[in-house]
């Protein structure tokens, strides 16, 4: 193959891989917008007291599961032999792989649940570890003891968003994008509908009193027996949602050309390396939510509040790290798993930079903007009925520290499962080993001086750590991954970012000063007006900086717009 031809193909995938990201990103998209609706029933309907509380500390071990193997080790290790298998040894072979690993999910799978369940209040015990003289107070009480119902609850959810996850590797590695990145969409339909009408039917009269109040725009009563009961109902909804993110995809897996056998075999070579690429993946996938975990046991040292305002935060963070980091990673695995099967590293290098200069491009101005808004941000959210002006600012300042890593964490889900791919799962775990014994330390020492806001410095500080591990490891055993490119575009992108961060902070300041008041429409107006002022001062600057690649996506746009205007032959 000539130089040009070379070229063109490289140009042609990261176009897919552009093209693919933005499927996933717009999708993606939907779901975290619903993500945030269902934030901020939980914030408007519970607030930031107790019983939010015992619900973040009841999903964290499934959710922790969840992101370690339904989102983690299992998609990427996954993906990547499902891709190699369907290169190697066709159709036949590859849905064989299929139902062996999900038959084998459900065996697996089934038997944690069953543990997950039983050992739920030895579970709640290691989360909850508040200083000695709040234990025994009887809020405490009731904090852990509605937090073992709801993990009994909750756990069975494990099982349905794995097999979710499989279904999105068989579709992704079959270039079918949309319905799987949507299927988190029905997650929070189910949570939010479904979780809205079961705390409806068990406490009646709490929900109703809460409702009433938001109309009137007052400040509800409080009510704990009402509220542990309706969060009870909240619970049973994320389950349903958590069904429905799997149905949504069966008709697709269907139309593809998956058909369930009831085939288990935990030796078959497939299979086998599915769970070897797993066994040190699963440390590797860990760290961000491992360290989430051991943060949300410090937290809950500091009283009530803490636990709920760091999860509002880096429920938020979630946004930009759906939309941007996991749609680009989503993109980028199958064809980098195609090009390591195909031996063809120098596709793979340049698969792996442009997708992490893509990455920089969208992420880094994200971050720099939250840093910005993140009190204008929270306030415009969650402030509202029982999420008081105090949870803002506490929240808040969480979010800011959180938004320092989110580069970082993007890049980590492009990088770990680009090792995965070339079937080297040792340095990603030893990565993640070093930041988390970085984010207990940081977080010991952190907390006792800036409180909570040391907790989510910590998380940001163990992601840039992370980060960097991996980065110069792969760097170092693929030869170069177009380094210059990279500091090129970082460079510039950091530029164009500290302008746009200057002028957000300072016309966001100027709007609450001239407004005077704090209505909903000031806040929408305050968030709104800052932002598109930021995002147009970034696109001047980074398009004058000559960003390649926010001409290329300009480029890109204006093709399409002018393919549309054209008529049909």
């Amino acid at each position: 193959m000539s130089s040009a031809d070379e070229t063109l193909e490289r140009r042609e995938s990261q176009s897919r891989v552009a093209r693919s990201a933005g499927i996933v990103s717009i999708a993606i998209m939907g779901s975290r917008v619903l993500g945030l609706v269902r934030e901020l029933v939980f914030a408007a309907f519970f607030g930031a007291g107790f019983a939010t509380d015992a619900f973040i500390v009841a999903f964290r071990v499934p959710n922790l599961l969840r992101d370690l193997f339904a989102e983690g080790a299992l998609s990427a290790a996954f993906v990547t032999t499902f891709s190699q298998t369907f290169a190697k040894k066709g159709d036949r072979e590859a849905w064989r792989l299929a139902n062996l690993v999900n038959n084998g999910l459900i065996i697996v799978l089934a038997i944690i649940v069953v543990l997950g369940i039983f050992f739920a209040p030895q579970i709640v015990g290691l989360l909850l570890n508040p200083d000695p003289a709040l234990a025994a107070t009887p809020r405490a009480q009731q904090t852990y003891h509605l937090a073992v119902v709801m993990t009994r609850i909750m756990f069975p959810f494990l099982l349905m968003v794995s097999l979710a996850a499989v279904a999105m590797g068989v579709l992704n590695t079959k270039d079918r994008f949309g319905i799987p990145a949507s299927a988190s969409t029905m997650f929070n339909v189910g949570s939010i509908a479904g979780g809205l009408l079961c705390a409806y039917l068990l406490a009646p009269d709490y929900i109703s009193a809460i409702t009433s109040e938001l109309l009137r725009g007052g400040s509800p009563h409080t009510n704990p027996e009402g509220a542990a009961r309706a969060i009870i109902g909240m619970s049973i909804g994320t389950l349903a949602g958590g069904i429905l993110q799997w149905l949504i995809q069966v008709p697709s897996l269907k139309e593809v050309g998956y058909r369930w056998e009831p085939i288990v075999s935990f030796t078959d070579p497939g299979v086998r390396q599915v769970m070897r690429l797993m066994a040190p993946a699963v440390i590797g996938a860990a760290a961000v939510q491992v360290n989430v975990f051991v943060n949300t046991s410090f937290a809950s040292s500091l009283g009530e509040g803490p636990v709920s305002w760091l999860n509002y935060a880096f429920r938020l963070i979630q946004f930009p790290i759906g939309v941007f980091g996991v749609a680009i990673s989503t993109a980028t695995l199958p064809v980098a798993s195609r090009a390591a099967a195909r031996e063809n590293l120098d596709d793979f290098r340049h698969t792996i930079a442009s997708s992490l200069r893509l990455t920089f491009l969208l992420t880094i101005p994200s971050a720099v903007g939250l840093v910005a808004l993140n009190q204008a941000i929270i306030a415009l959210i969650y402030q509202r009925g029982r999420f008081t002006v105090f949870d803002t600012v506490q929240t808040g300042e969480a979010l800011a520290f959180y938004a320092l890593g989110l580069t970082a964490y993007s890049a980590i889900k492009i990088l770990a499962p680009a090792f995965y791919a070339l079937n080297e799962t040792r340095i990603p775990m030893i990565a993640s080993v070093l930041s988390i014994i970085t984010n207990y330390v940081i977080a010991s020492w952190a907390i006792t001086r800036i409180g909570h806001r040391g907790l989510a410095l910590s998380v940001s500080a163990v992601a840039l750590v992370n980060f960097l591990i991996l980065f110069v490891l792969l760097r170092k055993k693929l030869g170069g991954i177009e380094g210059r490119s990279l500091v090129s575009v970082l460079a510039k992108v950091l530029l164009a970012s500290s302008a746009m961060g200057v002028l957000t902070w300072y016309a966001s300041r100027q709007i609450a000063d001239l407004a005077g008041t704090q209505s909903l429409f000031v806040r929408t107006a305050n968030v709104g007006v800052s932002i598109m002022l930021g995002i147009g001062v970034f696109y001047l600057v980074a398009r004058l900086l000559g960003v390649a690649e926010i001409v290329m996506l300009t480029n890109s746009l204006r093709r399409r717009l002018l393919r549309k205007r054209q008529p049909a032959s």
